[in-house]
């Protein structure tokens, strides 16, 4: 690791710390996200190298975080992996909080949220065309190039090798404002639905400038999506075939629908229906992220650059 001189940590990840670090050599900005790893007798577990491997192959798309390379290093007999990855300064959540807070609040241009919805389904549709769920897209997990305009998504679960903590290890909760209601209803089987909701709920934070469905338990966040989810109020059978014998569910409240216009005021028709498709109950029904591409939402898009 003497190739990197670390700068500052920036976080903690699902995964363990992550700093921001200087490539000796190249000058070339990275960050380095250390993971802890439990061994076996043979080395690393080869399920770990699936998916780094995976890690590398998805990164090839500009929307997804570059993983640059993988530094094994034995620490008082330890091994540990760093990944490597291309370093960006900014993130969605930060980018809408700018946007939010300080001298002079704005919506962010209708403009960059249709282009950063693009680029997030470039990236989703990527991952699920190569079998992978992210199963935790948060603005907090895209990072953001102002300079030129990009969205990649990051933190892309090594889910299966390192299994999904409920806890982050700074004892941050994690946040289950973007998580699909079929999670929360304690569903075992899952599809790419899951990461379209939260795709949903984050097209709505850029248009609102704040969460859609900020939930602080499992149970608030459901009743959060019930009561406001423009879609259609509590979930019946019809709507979401199946519901009803979900692990979790009892009989809720019952809540009549409102119109979802309402809830993003500044977004166009087109916009709201997209929207609408995202966050339909019944994951099966949802819009795909490939064919949420060829949405007339997109339409005044000049898709050429991407």
């Amino acid at each position: 690791m003497d190739k990197y001189e670390k700068l500052e940590k920036v976080g903690e990840g699902t995964y363990g710390k992550v700093y921001k670090a200087k490539d000796k050599a190249t000058g070339q900005l990275v960050a380095l996200k250390k993971t802890r790893l439990e061994m076996d007798e043979e080395g690393i577990p080869p399920t770990a190298l699936r998916e780094i491997s995976l890690l590398q192959l998805l990164s090839k798309s500009i929307y997804v975080v570059r993983l640059l390379c993988v530094e094994h290093v034995d620490k008082n007999g330890k091994p540990m992996l760093y990944l490597v990855f291309e370093y960006l300064d900014t993130d969605l959540k930060k980018f809408i909080d700018s946007h939010r807070r300080g001298p002079n609040p704005r919506p962010l241009p209708p403009q960059v949220i249709q282009s950063f919805l693009y680029q997030l389904c470039k990236g989703v549709a990527h991952c699920h065309s190569h079998g992978v769920l992210h199963r935790d897209l948060k603005p907090q997990n895209l990072l953001v190039d102002k300079e030129k305009g990009i969205l990649k998504i990051a933190d892309l679960g090594l889910g299966r090798a390192f299994t999904i903590p409920l806890k982050s290890y700074t004892h941050e909760i994690v946040t289950l404002w973007y998580r699909a209601p079929e999670v929360l209803l304690g569903s075992t089987h899952y599809s790419t639905g899951v990461d379209m909701w939260s795709v949903g709920c984050i097209f709505a934070e850029m248009s609102r400038r704040q969460a859609l469905f900020p939930g602080d338990s499992e149970l608030q966040q459901l009743l959060h999506i019930f009561r406001y989810s423009g879609v259609a109020g509590d979930p019946t059978e019809e709507q979401w075939p199946g519901v009803s014998s979900l692990r979790d569910w009892h009989e809720y409240p019952h809540w009549r629908p409102q119109p979802l216009a309402r809830v993003v005021p500044s977004l166009e028709p087109e916009g709201v229906d997209l929207l609408s498709r995202m966050l339909l109950y019944d994951p099966a029904k949802r819009i795909s992220a490939k064919a949420a591409l060829d949405h007339p939402y997109f339409d005044s898009l000049d898709k050429s650059q991407f």
